[in-house]
């Protein structure tokens, strides 16, 4: 896989640069819906086959990413605790 094929998964998924895996599968399923030939739409069989073509991709990133488990990407995914940490001992705002 290159960088390519996981930017045009993204297009094909209208995903964002960040997205959860909740987020990737509950999109999946939204376009599955929408373009299943089932729905009368005899034109979308070749949408759906783009559609789970791009999911697979980005399942195959995600199921190869590796997790940086450093405290500055810590913070960065939950900025509020970063706020918690930075203000925690101010005696305005904190609770010390």
């Amino acid at each position: 896989m290159t960088y390519a094929d996981l930017k045009e998964a993204r297009r094909v998924m209208g995903l964002g640069e960040r997205a959860t895996l909740k987020e990737i599968k509950a999109r999946h399923k939204e376009l599955v819906k929408q373009h299943h030939p089932d729905t009368g739409n005899t034109n979308e069989s070749e949408m759906i086959r783009q559609v789970n073509a791009a999911y697979r991709v980005i399942l195959d990133y995600v199921t190869e990413y590796r997790f940086f488990f450093a405290e500055n990407e810590f913070y960065e995914q939950n900025p509020e605790e970063r706020i918690w940490q930075q203000f925690a001992d101010d005696p305005l705002w904190g609770k010390k």
